[in-house]
């Protein structure tokens, strides 16, 4: 393989990890929304409403990032290049959105226990700062 030649296994492989990570936490916030939901009309808290108002405000850019993802699959050798960085730069910015989910997800925590609350931020924080450190775009230097 030259060196101007793409991997496209390796490429694909971490396209499919993001995906993954986005498709877990879109099917975790969907169900947090109908369970939480249901428990908030039946016993109404002020912080649950908070969080599943988080949650909510993410769920959009969940979506979005998968119609960003099926698009550039479906077109990227059709898209000019300044295109698809923009594309690019949109689902960066729905996946650090829908990572402010977690926000919500940990408030419903801590709505249950201090320490489960206190113990799902921290390793909710090292788990994100982690997953972008590793996924960072790869360079010739490394």
């Amino acid at each position: 393989m030259s060196e101007g030649s793409v991997n496209v296994e390796s490429r694909t492989s971490a396209q499919d990890k993001r995906w993954t990570i986005m498709a877990a936490l879109l099917g975790t916030n969907t169900a947090f929304m109908l369970f939480q939901g249901i428990a908030q009309e039946t016993n109404p808290k002020f912080i649950r409403e908070i969080a599943l108002a988080i949650i909510a405000a993410t769920l959009p850019f969940q979506g979005i990032y998968f119609l960003i993802y099926t698009f550039l699959l479906e077109h990227v050798n059709e898209l000019s290049p300044q295109r698809i960085n923009s594309l690019n730069i949109a689902s960066a910015i729905c996946q650090v959105v829908s990572y402010m989910s977690l926000i919500g997800l940990g408030m419903m925590w801590f709505n249950i226990s201090l320490y489960v609350g206190v113990a799902f931020f921290f390793s909710t924080a090292l788990a994100i700062i982690l997953i972008r450190s590793v996924m960072s775009p790869v360079t010739a230097d490394d």
